[in-house]
């Protein structure tokens, strides 16, 4: 009953007109105000490749617009931003997310498993490619045989049709996994390769990213570069990152 009341007396202090009072140079209100907004905001398109954006801009398919921004957020995501209106907000009118492969890093993987998302989510190079031969011809169960010392790990791996041999895992290595728009250049990093024998699954491997995140902001930059030369005709379009 008493919980029913108050609420029946807040209801009422709700409805009730605010009282202002000034002191000094301020005046202050009995109740919280919102600021009407009378700007209408379009929905934001989705898109998933930075082409598609380039060729809404250029199309001016929702006629002309005085000036823009073109923010890279992230490697995976960009928006088209207008400027500020009459109430000090911006409108968003296109957001750009990538649509690019998950890899688990840092988790060790079955080594079929493995060498079938190397081959799928990262492009071909020296040390990719290296890799594949390593997990693809090693041996299971010899893993754990030689030392391993945190940093290198030896192994034995298949070296013909009949013969074997010792070899060292090769540590760090150099990829460039599909991580950002296609558009532009995948960027590399330095990976920490690792593997382990585990007693039900065999030889299992795992890569931990090994740059402190520096990847990030150089294909937030070869965003940048890509977007400002496809826009340099309009230079209405402010690009930043």
């Amino acid at each position: 009953m008493e919980s029913g009341l108050k609420e029946l007396v807040q209801y009422g202090n709700e409805l009730a007109k605010p009282n202002f009072e000034d002191y000094g140079n301020v005046r202050y209100s009995d109740k919280r105000m919102y600021e009407l907004d009378f700007n209408r905001r379009a929905e934001a398109i989705e898109m998933s490749t930075l082409s598609s954006l380039v060729d809404y801009i250029r199309s001016g398919v929702d006629g002309p617009r005085e000036e823009m921004i073109v923010q890279v957020v992230s490697p995976t995501k960009v928006r088209l931003i207008s400027t500020l209106d009459l109430d000090r907000k911006r409108e968003t009118l296109v957001n750009v997310i990538a649509q690019v492969p998950e890899f688990p890093y840092g988790r060790y993987l079955g080594k079929e498993q493995f060498v079938i998302a190397l081959q799928s989510k990262f492009l071909k190079g020296e040390d990719r490619d290296l890799l594949l031969r390593f997990a693809g011809t090693v041996e299971n169960g010899t893993v754990s045989q030689y030392k391993d010392d945190g940093v290198t790990q030896k192994a034995t791996i298949r070296t013909g049709i009949a013969s074997k041999g010792e070899a060292e895992v090769p540590n760090p290595v150099t990829l460039r996994p599909f991580r950002t728009f296609v558009e532009v250049e995948q960027p590399e990093s330095s990976f920490v390769f690792r593997m382990k024998q585990d007693d039900r699954d065999g030889v299992e491997c795992a890569i931990f990213e090994a740059d402190g995140g520096a990847w990030m902001n150089e294909a937030m930059r070869r965003i940048k570069d890509y977007l400002r030369e496809e826009l340099k005709e309009l230079p209405q379009y402010t690009v930043i990152s």
